[in-house]
């Protein structure tokens, strides 16, 4: 069977320009939902090509109400299920995943615009996610608390209810599995809302859990932008909402939800360091510090994107970075060569190298790149492509230093002392992600231990095994997605207590 919202012309595959999106976006109750009115539509594109690929039409009051009360029946359902039937239930949710990657990650680029190498190992993360929620569903537990006088106590480990999840554009299907499993594994159900830029594979995985086994109703997807994020929010039968996104956004969904004092986690943004010490493994560092800026055409929220290298290793580090970034290939994201696709909206593009041109009247130097391109494909003429950038000649309190920029942009600084370069890596209101390369095993812990960032990584950057938690610092947000810890921001604590003798009273 082949789960798809999409018609690609029969004489081809899928390639990039051809598909047209036809059916409803929307899914509750166990099927796709046609919106109740064609009202405050907005185009979605292809960012490979500019071309228009559907109408995205937001959920109003009515139809999320109707979501949100769909997810609750079959909350009551999942939520009565021990935790070894709901993991067979997602196991096997998993194994369609994985069959179907080629075919999911597909429509993702198409969506997105990012390269087809890199969608593919993002639906095995999905998937592995998943898989990985479903092995702890059945470890779900409390503990047995014995008192005196034979009486005793238990704690029950309980879902929360109806789940809200807010997906942002980069990684569409993924986040929306990393946002589901956990809350799925604990018994809760979820509406889910994606960004109104990508609204094409949430109804995908909606699918796949119906066919899968779930209540009809357990995973929802409304589409929308802020109005609909404000109507989940601000709904009573909701009990927890995770976003991931911006700041600012991030700061008035913890207000809406504040209002009903819902439980939230908050995925925000970054601006990490890399640090690179001069005893590094010169060839890994190089690779690393590629891998911190250019995936997902720079447009991710952990990336490493302030780069501070020792001084003594400054020149022959830069040019061996600007020599292998002006090797990216850029082009059609669905070709297997491509390494560097579409930003995801021309607003974006715009922004981006914005921030490029600023960089450049603040003082820093372009060593390479950050200039929109044309691939030589007649078909991906008016897409949103740019040449990654290396900015030299940075100082910290420059705008390409301090703010998130979300684009293939580097900006490189060279420090002398480890002492300096902590201070100046903590020297932010973010804190995501942060990394350190270096062949000294104490620095390395040493300096882990002192950046203040949710994750940091020693010798490598940006892998993301769903085995560990992800989340920040500071600014960055708080709560945590990934890892066994994340079960217990999906799940609430019961204590129950009995006694075996008389109630001694005072009255």
């Amino acid at each position: 069977v082949c789960v798809c919202v999409c018609r690609f012309p029969p004489s081809e595959h899928a390639s990039t320009g051809t598909l047209l999106v036809t059916d409803h976006l929307n899914y509750w109750g166990g099927k796709r939902v046609k919106p109740r009115q064609e009202r405050n539509a907005e185009p979605v594109f292809e960012p490979a090509t500019g071309r228009v690929l559907c109408q995205m039409i937001p959920c109003g009051a009515e139809e999320v109400d109707e979501a949100i009360k769909s997810a609750h029946s079959a909350y009551l359902k999942w939520s009565k299920l021990s935790g070894m039937e709901r993991a067979r239930v997602m196991l096997e949710a998993a194994r369609i995943i994985r069959e179907r990657r080629d075919n999911i990650a597909k429509l993702e680029v198409i969506n997105n615009g990012k390269s087809i190498s890199e969608a593919l190992v993002d639906i095995d993360v999905a998937w592995q996610s998943i898989e990985y929620y479903a092995g702890l569903a059945g470890g779900l537990a409390g503990q047995h608390v014995q008192l005196p006088g034979g009486a005793f106590a238990y704690t029950r480990r309980e879902p929360l209810g109806v789940c809200v999840g807010i997906g942002a554009w980069n990684y569409p299907f993924q986040i929306a599995t990393w946002k589901s499993a956990p809350a799925l594994a604990c018994g809760n159900a979820m509406v889910f809302k994606p960004s109104p830029m990508t609204p094409v594979t949430a109804v995908i995985l909606a699918e796949i859990y119906k066919e899968a086994g779930v209540p009809d109703g357990l995973f929802n997807v409304v589409q929308g932008g802020a109005e609909t994020g404000s109507l989940l929010c601000h709904h009573p039968m909701v009990a927890k909402v995770t976003f991931t996104g911006s700041v600012p956004t991030g700061k008035k969904v913890m207000e809406m939800s504040a209002k009903g004092v819902k439980q939230v986690t908050l995925e925000l943004g970054g601006k990490s360091p890399l640090i690179i010490f001069k005893d590094c493994d010169f060839e890994n560092a190089v690779k690393g510090a590629l891998m911190a800026n250019f995936l997902t055409q720079g447009q991710v929220c952990c990336n490493g994107t302030r780069v501070f290298v020792q001084r003594e290793i400054m020149p022959q580090f830069v040019e061996e970075v600007v020599k292998r970034t002006k090797a990216i290939p850029i082009g059609d994201p669905l070709l297997e060569s491509t390494r560097m696709g579409a930003l995801i909206s021309k607003p974006q593009l715009e922004k981006v190298l914005g921030y490029v041109s600023q960089a450049k009247k603040e003082g820093a130097k372009v060593l390479c790149g950050g200039e929109p391109y044309v691939p030589s494909d007649p078909k991906l003429k008016g897409g949103y492509f740019m040449t990654p950038c290396i900015l030299d000649n940075c100082r910290d309190d420059m705008t390409c230093v301090k703010e998130e920029i979300f684009g293939p942009v580097m900006s490189i600084l060279p420090f002398d002392t480890e002492e300096e370069v902590i201070r100046r890596a903590n020297n932010t209101t973010f804190g995501l992600a942060s990394g350190v390369f270096t062949r000294d095993i104490s620095r390395a812990h040493r300096v882990a231990e002192n950046l203040e960032a949710g994750t940091c990584f020693i010798n490598n950057y940006n892998i993301s095994p769903v085995e560990v938690p992800f989340g920040g610092y500071k600014m960055s947000g708080f709560g945590r997605e990934n890892g066994q810890v994340t079960l217990e921001y999906f799940s609430q604590l019961k204590t129950v207590i009995v006694e075996m003798g008389d109630v001694e009273s005072v009255f």
